[in-house]
């Protein structure tokens, strides 16, 4: 594997004083060799010349948060990084590698989740390169490879969890793509990573951008959430009816009110929970005789 070189160029502001300075001298040498006529002279000018014009292509520009991968001749030699203009072997090739962050928002995917229900899922993944000559050597095309490899991990990572926790479900602790976000998103970040290393890589960020059932089960599972939900409800309705009405016979019992017998503690309680727990408001029915009647 190719780990990165840093490689410290010579500075292009220096060169580029100091070669056209060589020029102005080698001209005035071809020059004197034309008056003395000198043929060697003049050839060796000559041959000079066309030196330090061809040092004239060693010129080349490194942008902030931008890194230059030097090869000589399909041999790689270092990568240079420090900013502006700089000077190199004019044998050198000189590929120009981003380091900037830069993110990317994979298709919507249609998948299988853990539980076998078809979901659509989405990812935004935040990366950067931190070695340029991974990046370069190690893939063909790293851009490509980290779109490929997100969306092969995002994949992954679907079919690995369920959608949501169901109450009907056995295991507890169980992540789910929609109630654990958090969660979701590190080991997304993990996987990816693990993918991506490979191509000199670092990703900052992953997270789930877009979740939803497909359009098949879509209706059916909302039904599911309306119907367990009503059901949530109902259930704390129950429960805070019966605080309520075991409140209401401790208070008659300390305070003295009244002494009900089994048989009217029973339609007491009845009654109370119909009208706790009924939907609509219950229409009370004044009884005019006695407690018994």
């Amino acid at each position: 594997m190719i780990k990165e070189i840093h490689r410290k160029c010579a500075s292009g502001y220096l060169a580029l004083v100091l070669l056209p300075a060589l020029a102005l001298f080698d001209g005035w040498l071809i020059f004197r060799a034309v008056s003395a006529e000198s043929v060697i002279g003049v050839l060796l000018a000559i041959l000079a010349m066309v030196v330090i014009l061809f040092c004239l292509g060693g010129f080349f520009m490194v942008h902030p948060n931008q890194a230059r991968v030097l090869q000589l001749f399909g041999k790689y030699v270092g990568s240079a990084r420090e900013t502006g203009l700089r000077w190199a072997n004019p044998f050198y090739s000189k590929e120009a590698v981003s380091l900037r962050v830069r993110n990317f928002e994979s298709e919507v995917l249609k998948v299988n989740d853990s539980s076998g229900n078809p979901i659509k899922i989405a990812a935004v993944v935040v990366w950067k390169v931190v070695d340029s000559a991974e990046a370069i050597f190690e893939v063909d095309d790293y851009e490509s490879f980290v779109h490929i490899q997100s969306e092969a991990a995002l994949r992954n990572l679907a079919t690995s969890y369920p959608y949501e926790i169901h109450d009907s479900d056995p295991e507890e602790g169980t992540i789910a793509l929609r109630s654990d976000p958090q969660a979701i998103a590190e080991k997304l970040q993990t996987e990816v990573q693990d993918r991506l290393d490979k191509a000199g890589v670092e990703v900052i960020e992953a997270r789930i951008s877009h979740l939803a059932y497909a359009e098949e089960i879509a209706s059916a599972m909302l039904k599911r959430q309306q119907a367990q939900a009503i059901v949530a409800a109902r259930r704390q309705i129950v429960d805070g009816a019966v605080g309520m009405v075991k409140m209401a016979l401790e208070e008659l019992r300390e305070q003295k009110v009244i002494d009900l017998d089994e048989e009217r503690k029973a339609a007491m309680i009845s009654n109370l929970l119909v009208v706790l727990c009924g939907e609509e408001n219950a229409q009370p029915v004044l009884n005019t005789g006695s407690l018994y009647n």
